[in-house]
């Protein structure tokens, strides 16, 4: 897929380096169609790495892609230049009258936060909130998936004694279902998290369609039945190198970590981690882009209504 960056964004050079295509403001002008727009929240400390991450996933199909960046407030972050969110991150306020495609909610480092402590929980409530009149289908990653079960569900914190980090394997529960299609029985997927997702209690909880699940991890994929809000508790879209860092992170700050699971050849730290997840991660975007999004959404977003999905429930 072309995705439609601006050229100076760090991730541009580094997804062309790639051979992925990514294209200018000029050529995606002089294409007679319309691009989806899609929102991309980014609540994650390093910001470079993590949309770095997110549109080397959006970039694996046929359709032009329009992302732009959303921060959650303007407070500074020692992670990431000022110069960088000042540039190219839009606040709330710039996009509060529009319409989006899709909208991509990042994880964040909160799995021992209750949701009444963290920040800025209003402001993930109010965008919540907004995406349901403006939004054709939401996304939510790791941490966001427990916030959105919190807000759409009224579900509460449960969180597991031991952080869950590793790469796990991971079962379909339905293979005809548009969002695992072309899915294998079963596939690996990175998990970074302390959130607890049980199979058990979701679907007690919840109408949600359970799509693919761990016995070690838990529910790993979720959708409403309007696939308006699909919930994804891992982390698909990281670098071979990501659990390694943080292990390597989380060990020099004397937390003792566990070695993630399934991860180093051998179970050892020492030797280079080998990415096992690449290929699922690209066809679970993909296939949400195309069936949650694309066929979904109206092609005039200034006619977009909750009316036109509520009717497919």
């Amino acid at each position: 897929m072309p995705i439609k960056i601006p050229d100076q964004l760090p991730a541009t050079d580094i997804l062309r380096s790639e051979n992925i295509f990514v294209m200018s403001e000029a050529r995606a002008a002089s294409q007679e169609i319309r691009p989806l727009k899609v929102l991309l929240l980014n609540l994650m400390p390093k910001k470079i790495e993590t949309e770095t991450q997110f549109l080397r996933l959006l970039s694996n199909s046929p359709l032009q892609v329009d992302v732009e960046l959303l921060r959650i407030d303007n407070r500074p972050t020692k992670n990431t230049p000022t110069e960088h969110l000042d540039t190219f991150y839009r606040q709330f306020e710039m996009v509060k009258d529009r319409n989006f495609d899709g909208l991509i909610v990042t994880g964040a480092p909160l799995g021992l936060v209750q949701f009444e402590d963290v920040l800025y929980w209003d402001e993930i409530q109010t965008i919540m909130n907004w995406a349901k009149q403006h939004v054709t289908s939401t996304l939510f990653v790791c941490w966001a998936a427990q916030a959105g079960l919190k807000l759409l569900y009224d579900l509460p914190k449960r969180t597991r004694k031991e952080k869950l980090s590793g790469v796990y394997g991971h079962r379909t529960h339905d293979c005809h279902h548009p969002i695992l299609r072309g899915f294998d029985d079963t596939f690996l997927a990175p998990h970074s998290r302390y959130a607890d997702f049980s199979s058990e209690f979701l679907a007690e909880h919840t109408d949600l369609d359970i799509l693919a699940t761990s016995e070690q991890a838990g529910v790993y994929l979720a959708a409403t039945k309007d696939k308006r809000n699909v919930f994804v508790t891992g982390h698909p879209e990281y670098d071979v190198e990501t659990l390694h860092n943080e292990f390597i992170r989380d060990r020099a700050e004397g937390m003792e970590p566990t070695v993630p699971v399934n991860y180093y050849p051998d179970d050892n730290p020492d030797k280079p981690p080998m990415a096992s997840w690449r290929s699922h991660g690209h066809l679970l975007f993909s296939n949400w882009l195309n069936y949650c999004v694309y066929q979904q959404t109206p092609y005039d977003l200034n006619l977009f209504s909750e009316a036109n999905f509520t009717k497919e429930e």
